[in-house]
């Protein structure tokens, strides 16, 4: 019972946060640099790992597919599978994830160091808002730059399928034949799902961050926990989520 009751303390001070945050959105205007300084954390220091990590997919994905294929001689279907997979499954759910580890736990540190340090209880007494300059513009950034992340996650693991249904020898599928097989079936719906899905995901992740950093107490070492916290849940509600929202979108 009392690990409910903290379950839901933790979803109701997340639900309020981001109430309180969103309530400052006509302020953002005059945080536009602390809002490009966020996508610029969130979006181009993330994209070098989003960008291997998607190449790779990408390669497996055509691999496995082209050994599984080959025997019946169904190589041209390779494009297809590995379009699908990425755009309605793969690219939104991996870069979540990404975004977990390297933003949400930074994010989650930062915050849980203000608050141990007392700096947030600063800002409070100098009537300044944390929910305005430390969560609001960070909720906002996370919005802009998912979608980017994972049209880009998308791009690069066709590419990087494509590179190896060329090259492996049991493959040697066409580079035409494959993006024509993307083409023919992957629908702009398809890649709505995915980016739906991206927001979804990288929003709960950095509200679950700024939540957990700014309810941390205690001294410097409760710091670790609070980022382990962070992460942890950030990754429970992304897999949990996903299941909810592919069905939510499956019957719309």
């Amino acid at each position: 019972m009392k690990q409910i009751n903290k379950l839901l303390e933790h979803f109701g001070s997340a639900v309020i946060l981001c109430l309180r945050s969103f309530a400052y959105l006509p302020s953002l205007p005059l945080q536009w640099r602390r809002l490009i300084e966020q996508c610029y954390l969130i979006g181009y220091t993330t994209f070098p790992i989003v960008a291997i990590l998607s190449f790779f997919i990408g390669s497996v994905l055509a691999l496995q597919a082209g050994y599984s294929l080959a025997p019946v001689a169904a190589q041209d279907f390779i494009g297809s599978l590995v379009g699908l997979s990425l755009a309605r499954e793969l690219a939104p759910v991996m870069t979540a994830i990404l975004v977990a580890g390297r933003v949400g736990s930074a994010i989650a540190a930062e915050l849980a160091t203000m608050k141990v340090y007392q700096e947030v209880d600063a800002l409070v007494t100098m009537n300044i808002p944390p929910e305005r300059i430390l969560v609001m513009p960070r909720l906002v950034a996370i919005l802009i730059m998912m979608p980017v992340l994972t049209v880009v996650a998308n791009l690069i693991g066709w590419i990087g399928g494509a590179i190896v249904a060329q090259n492996v020898d049991f493959i040697q599928l066409d580079t035409r034949i494959y993006f024509q097989g993307i083409q023919n079936f992957v629908k702009f719906r398809d890649i709505l799902d995915g980016l739906i899905k991206a927001e979804i995901f990288g929003f709960v992740t950095i509200l679950v961050a700024c939540n957990v950093g700014l309810r941390t107490t205690g001294g410097p070492r409760e710091i670790g926990g609070s980022v382990t916290r962070a992460v942890v849940i950030s990754l429970i509600l992304i897999l949990v989520l996903d299941y909810f929202v592919t069905s939510a979108l499956m019957n719309i």
